[in-house]
């Protein structure tokens, strides 16, 4: 496994606009509708943000990419919500997934233009509140208000711990007499973690069946 990691540290150093655009594209398709549900996109920034203090990467284009595509995937969903309306909610591939339709507008409805902001931080809900946010009339000065400062506090806050974690294992991990090793291994350690949890949330997720919200209790009539 060490191997293989070290394998793939060596590749990203040689063609880091490869890592760029991987980026780029874990942010962006994590915010598509239903597809947005499978990609471990956040498993992908995370990892990718281990290799910032190796210099392998550099943090000002890592959050560059992260930012714009999850810009991006979401004002895709939200624009393409704002122009059909509800009508989108019941076609293919939405209509598929009738209960997280419902669910992801009772979140809607009851956090309101917050929802937005919240969205960018729960995964499985991420994918789709942008989508039903302009299916439900959302006005979109309004939903970028909101969703541009949360993609941006989501974006520090996947990739900054990556890069405080590799720094704070090899400034106190006992390595520092061996500069380029001892810096190799800790970041292929958090890479190896990152991948490993994001396993874990997928399979959990897997088996939750998709109930990340509870349903609000009906009011008696």
């Amino acid at each position: 496994m060490t191997d293989l990691l070290n394998s793939f540290i060596t590749f990203v150093s040689a063609h880091a606009w490869l890592a760029y655009l991987t980026l780029f594209l874990a942010a962006l398709l994590e915010a598509v509708p239903v597809v947005g549900s499978v990609v471990p996109g956040t498993t992908v920034i995370l990892a990718m943000s281990a290799l910032i203090p190796g210099g392998e990467l550099h943090l000002a284009p890592v959050l560059a990419a992260a930012i714009a595509g999850a810009v991006l995937g979401d004002g895709s969903a939200y624009w393409a919500g704002h122009r059909r309306q509800r009508e989108i909610l019941g076609t293919w591939p939405l209509a598929n997934y009738p209960h997280v339709i419902e669910q992801s507008e009772t979140f809607f409805n009851r956090w309101g233009p917050l929802a937005v902001f919240f969205a960018r931080f729960i995964a499985p809900i991420r994918a789709f509140v942008p989508i039903t946010a302009g299916a439900l009339g959302m006005p979109p000065p309004r939903f970028y208000a909101v969703n541009i400062p949360a993609i941006v506090l989501w974006a520090l806050a996947h990739i900054l711990p990556g890069v405080f974690a590799v720094e704070a294992l090899h400034r106190y991990g006992g390595f520092l007499h061996h500069e380029h090793g001892g810096k190799r291994l800790w970041i292929s350690a958090v890479i190896g973690g990152a991948l490993l949890v994001g396993f874990v949330v997928w399979i959990i997720r897997r088996r939750s069946g998709g109930n990340w919200i509870e349903p609000r209790p009906k009011k008696p009539r």
